[in-house]
């Protein structure tokens, strides 16, 4: 798997490379033969090794960002693969919590990582090679109950890389929408809940939501299926995690009723 890899890309840059699927991300590039530029909010807590880069990123201030991205691309003489994959969850009644909880998110997880994606596709498309590849989720088709605007996100970024697939064709240049279920990577322990957003059933789906993180997956399955679509070299979706997430419900979307979809959703979460 290594050589094939390392031969197609040389450079890459990950964003949230410090824990959890952007950490499995980047075990698997620097496996690969892949030099790795990777962000985290505090450097310090990326391990040094060969050929890995750490990068001070924050999300938060697009410009800054924008800027922190440029400058890593010089740096590499232009990234190859660029996984736009940081973000975090917020947990609570969407109507009980105060907007600018809901604005933050939004401002964070899709209009920085979209600024991020403008950036680095502007570079590869004027190399004429490359992947982009933006982190969205399953719960953008299958929304999770009081995770509204993390689903949004989510879903806004499957929309803007359906887009993106039509408008790099013939240029050497990929689009992969990869969209991750449920993996063990402790994201339910940094999920924001802020206080007073309780609503009906609220505990209920949060018992069932860390049940269902803490069951999945060892996050080195999203990377290796990752590297696959990679290897592939052409656009597309790629649904990763346990077979009901990534194969079963995704059929259930597709060819079964939304009533059903709701029922099926309703009665998982203890709504």
């Amino acid at each position: 798997m290594s050589t094939p890899l390392s031969a197609r890309y040389r450079t890459a840059f990950v964003t949230g490379a410090s824990t959890g699927l952007g950490g499995a991300f980047t075990d698997m590039l620097l496996a690969a033969g892949v030099e790795v530029w990777g962000t985290s909010r505090d450097p310090k807590k990326l391990a040094p090794r060969a050929r890995f880069h750490a990068v001070a990123l924050e999300l938060g201030d697009g410009p800054a960002a924008e800027r922190a991205f440029l400058d890593a691309d010089q740096a590499a003489g232009g990234f190859d693969i660029v996984i736009n994959n940081a973000g975090f969850g917020t947990f609570g009644a969407f109507a009980h919590t105060d907007f600018s909880v809901w604005e933050e998110q939004l401002r964070v997880m899709l209009v920085n990582t979209a600024r991020l994606s403008h950036a680095a596709l502007r570079g590869l498309l004027a190399r004429k090679r490359g992947a982009l590849v933006n982190i969205s989720s399953i719960a953008g088709e299958f929304g999770m109950p009081y995770q509204a605007t993390y689903n949004t996100t989510k879903a806004g970024l499957s929309a803007l890389n359906e887009s993106l697939m039509y408008e790099v064709r013939g240029t050497g240049v990929i689009i992969i929408d990869f969209r991750p279920g449920d993996y063990r990577t402790d994201f339910e322990g940094s999920v924001r809940r802020p206080p007073g957003a309780a609503g009906p059933g609220q505990e209920n789906a949060w018992a069932a939501f860390t049940a269902m993180m803490q069951s999945g997956p060892p996050p080195a399955g999203a990377a290796v299926d990752l590297s696959r679509a990679l290897l592939r070299g052409r656009s597309g979706t790629v649904r990763s995690g346990r077979f009901f997430q990534a194969v079963l419900a995704p059929l259930l979307a597709r060819f079964g009723s939304l009533a059903l979809k709701r029922r099926i959703q309703e009665k998982y979460f203890g709504l």
